[in-house]
């Protein structure tokens, strides 16, 4: 470990710009590539990094974060993780943090949108009329208002979906498998079934679980009432796309609007082919929902500031597969000691044997664990020594013995100074 240099980070897949500003201000080493790499070329590109961002294309597998040691965190520029292997990310000591807030509003904001589009025939009445075809006629056009709207997954996007459309009219169910406490008149029923059947139109807002993996198929989307309409803008797999389809030609849904697929196109370049597409009344999306210029600036801010407080203060706060720590800043003078272990028993006594051995003191001491490892942060002071205590020779040996002991899987060191 060489303790003098600033750590490297590597942000893939055309990241916000405010996300660079803001780790280089604060004195790391970045490097960017606009698009996502494949697994062989991604192990490469990371040697030598301690981080790495990524949108949703890169799949960091445990083969690529095996092979790379070295690294000691993993942020996902977005709300979604299932692109990161995050047991093994877990088992190996890296924290992985996401923004799971910060587009929540540019989804909500395109949901309703589509509500309109789709009762409206919008999207049909748009393309007709590029052509040079006239289509002015109130058959098929309805308005929202008095409508009842289904939200699948009460989270955060599906609540801020529930409460704009109530401001509109709709009436608002919802179905979740955690109970979740309503927002203004929305109102939680017991089962999909039961929502499907009342709702005339079903948005989707669900993460990617083998409970959630076409979870709308043929037998759902007959549940649906007739002349209803289907939105997802949450994980291609949810929804059974050839069913979709099916349901459609056939006159049982009136319309869908899609902004996820289960197989998407790696880069803008590649062509994008669907069953969807040429049926009437269907608005497809480029996995947009959460692409606003506001969503984008507050999620590489959001992902950052994890980062800082990662690298700075040992924080893993809001990490998605880690043990949690939320500690404070590191004052002048003091070394920060952090060890991700194997969850047995002993650990504690032999690091503290060590940092005895070594005549330190302890300062301040915390410790998280989970089913497979315990992440502690000790805070140390020399008894004897001035001047920088990272740059005493006994850092360097705290840091070898800790790092030397057989349940380790991390060891950091760092001063505030």
């Amino acid at each position: 470990m060489t303790f003098s240099q600033p750590e490297k980070l590597l942000l893939l897949e055309n990241i916000h710009p405010v996300a660079h500003q803001r780790l280089k201000e604060t004195g790391f080493v970045l490097e960017g590539e606009k698009g996502s790499l494949s697994e062989a070329d991604l192990t490469e590109r990371l040697k030598g990094y301690q981080a790495v961002g990524i949108r949703s294309k890169t799949q960091l597998t445990q083969e690529v974060l095996t092979a790379n040691p070295q690294l000691q965190v993993v942020g996902a520029f977005c709300i979604g993780t299932n692109q990161i292997d995050l047991e093994a990310a877990n088992r190996l000591g890296l924290p992985v943090f996401n923004a799971p807030y910060s587009n929540t509003r540019s989804v909500a904001e395109m949901i309703i949108a589509e509500l309109v589009i789709l009762s409206r025939q919008l999207g049909d009445r748009n393309s007709l009329a590029h052509r040079g075809d006239w289509d002015k006629s109130a058959e098929g056009a309805r308005e929202v208002r008095g409508k009842t709207l289904g939200i699948v997954g009460y989270g955060h996007i599906g609540s801020q979906v529930s409460v704009l459309a109530e401001a509109m009219g709709l009436r608002v169910i919802f179905y979740d498998v955690v109970k979740k406490l309503p927002l203004g008149n929305a109102r939680g029923v017991d089962s999909l079934g039961e929502l499907l059947k009342q709702a005339d139109f079903v948005t989707l807002h669900v993460p990617e679980t083998d409970l959630t993996k076409n979870m709308m198929a043929a037998p759902q989307l007959q549940m649906m009432k007739p002349g209803g309409f289907l939105l997802n803008a949450s994980r291609g797999t949810v929804v059974d796309i050839e069913a979709l389809a099916q349901s459609l030609k056939l006159g049982h849904l009136a319309g869908a609007a899609i902004d996820v697929f289960p197989v998407e196109p790696k880069n803008n370049q590649e062509k994008f082919v669907s069953p969807l597409q040429g049926l009437s009344n269907v608005f497809l999306s480029p996995h947009i929902g959460g692409s606003t210029e506001e969503a984008q600036q507050a999620i590489g801010l959001e992902v950052a500031e994890s980062f800082i407080r990662f690298f700075k203060q040992g924080t893993t706060a809001g990490a998605v597969n880690f043990p949690q720590l939320d500690i404070p800043a590191l004052g002048p003078g003091v070394l920060r000691l952090s060890n991700v272990h194997r969850n047995v028993p002993g650990v504690m006594g032999q690091i503290n044997g060590i940092v005895s051995e070594l005549d330190a003191n302890i300062r301040a001491q915390y410790l998280s664990t989970d089913n497979h490892i315990g992440y502690l942060v000790m805070d140390l002071e020399w008894k004897v020594g001035q001047g920088d205590p990272l740059a005493d020779p006994r850092a360097q040996a705290l840091w070898q013995k800790v790092m030397a002991m057989s349940q380790s899987v991390k060891t950091r060191l760092w001063t505030g100074a």
